[in-house]
């Protein structure tokens, strides 16, 4: 599987996030933050819809909009040479409204800023669609007031096919903003033959035993918010207190050389060379290595639980083709579209019915659960700490220390 390597970039890009973010001054980034937020309303049909501000009634499809993603991040086929994707194509066969597709984003820091440099200055941004990741980037969208209210009487297809994990997240109430793209599973990656044991509990990456063959990742999102799940607390309802405790249990297994490295985007070449034994690590990419020659590699959700992240959907304000932009994040709800997009990615589908499909195909994706969970192992994944303006530095000033030392 020559692809896997690009594939695997997309989420890597995500842990120089933070570095990003630094270079770029999160805290003042941060401190433009603020958004008054308007309320929810209820439309006739009973879902979620716009609060006053932006008329979707006076809307109309114009055949055309544009969308800005990461890196190989939809399901892509060459066609005489030519990269081609296509669920795209299928949409404008199928609707007649043509996409203007750009691979943008390198990471959601700089992405942020660009966002934030036109938005809030009241220019339009050159995107209709967009993703954008939780726990940190989108709810500053969301802050900020920079995203266009959905009008769910216009998603039929993704009330009838989503997931119900992700109906009503925490980080988007009601849905009022974004709809999924794809999400992923923190756990962590082991080999066997290196362990000598299964790997079971979050506190295995802190047993003596693994000295010297410990991964990490190098993060302000991951690293931390896994750690508070090994220590029994769940991540969204901690206190600085625990952020505390955390950070005494990780700087601990530093300075006893429990930790070979804290990673970027090498963890994945660290796990199969053998230079680490177990290591944090995210689904995709194990299925990717398992399904490419790595079969030996194990993926697990710890028992204290794993963490759901998710990549989102969502429309900037001021876009010029919303409604035409809106009628393609309903298309890809459909199970057979779906299919098509994480046949090729791999990360867990927000959509249960495209296992089906992929199952029609004899794709093994079909039967891997780091693709479509089962209801026990939905039950074992955990968001992460959302956090405000002052939490945000606390955090930050907490954690960045241990790997950045």
């Amino acid at each position: 599987m020559d692809r896997i390597e690009p594939r695997l970039s997309r989420r890597r890009f995500l842990r120089y996030t933070g570095m990003g973010a630094a270079s770029l001054g999160l805290a003042d980034l941060l401190a433009a933050c603020g958004g008054t937020g308007a309320t929810t309303q209820t439309s006739a049909s009973g879902n979620p819809s716009p609060t006053p501000g932006f008329d979707w009634a006076s809307q109309t499809v114009t055949g055309s909009f544009s969308f800005g993603n990461w890196p190989l991040y939809i399901d892509t086929k060459k066609v005489n040479g030519v990269d081609t994707h296509p669920s795209l194509d299928l949409f404008t066969q199928q609707t007649g409204i043509e996409v203007t597709y750009r691979e943008v984003i390198e990471d959601y820091a700089s992405f942020f800023a660009k966002l934030h440099l036109l938005l809030g200055a009241g220019q339009a941004t050159p995107w209709d669609l967009i993703v954008m990741g939780y726990p940190k980037w989108l709810p500053l969208m969301i802050a900020n007031d920079y995203l266009i209210p959905l009008d769910h009487d216009k998603l039929p297809t993704f009330q009838a096919n989503v997931a119900p994990k992700y109906v009503d997240p925490p980080y988007d109430p009601g849905n009022r903003f974004t709809i999924p793209y794809m999400s992923g599973i923190t756990g962590i990656g082991y080999d066997p033959a290196l362990t000598g044991r299964q790997i079971t509990s979050v506190m295995d990456l802190f047993d003596p035993a693994f000295k010297g063959k410990v991964g990490m990742f190098g993060d302000t999102e991951d690293m931390p918010n896994l750690t508070l799940l090994g220590m029994g607390v769940e991540p969204k309802d901690s206190t600085p207190g625990d952020w505390n405790r955390a950070a005494a249990l990780l700087t601990k297994q530093r300075d006893d050389g429990i930790v070979r490295q804290y990673y970027g985007q090498d963890y994945v070449h660290a796990l199969t060379t053998g230079d680490v034994a177990l290591t944090m690590a995210w689904s995709a990419d194990i299925l990717q290595l398992q399904l490419s020659g790595s079969p030996q590699l194990r993926f697990v959700v710890p028992d204290e639980g794993g963490l759901l992240w998710t990549d989102s959907l969502c429309l900037p304000i001021l876009s010029s083709h919303p409604l035409d932009a809106l009628t393609f994040m309903d298309f890809i709800y459909r199970p057979e579209v779906a299919a098509m997009i994480v046949g090729y990615i791999q990360n867990v589908s927000p959509v249960p019915a495209s296992q089906a499909v992929l199952r029609k195909q004899g794709s093994p994706v079909a039967e891997s659960e780091l693709v479509f969970p089962s209801d026990a192992m939905y039950e074992q994944l955990h968001g992460y700490r959302v956090l405000t303006q002052q939490e945000q530095q606390v955090w930050d000033h907490t954690f960045e220390p241990i790997y950045q030392s």
